[in-house]
């Protein structure tokens, strides 16, 4: 999971599961698509988004290496 925050709700943290992350746009607020369909704006840029979910799979991969 990935934590972001809501552009209406700042001081709380959204934890959103990358693999559901269709697309990430910045209009000029950045909006994250879910392959649901469902919009998400975060305070995040979306290059910061990006950097979340490259740590998060770099991490899977890291703890599948140790098993």
């Amino acid at each position: 999971m990935i934590a972001l925050h809501r552009l209406s709700q700042p001081d709380e943290v959204l934890y959103l599961n990358p693999d559901h992350i269709h697309f990430v746009e910045a209009t000029p607020d950045t909006v994250v698509t879910l392959a649901t369909g469902a919009h998400l704006v975060v305070r995040e840029a979306p290059d910061e988004v990006a950097a979340l979910v490259r740590r998060f799979r770099a991490e899977v991969v890291a703890l599948a290496a140790t098993l």
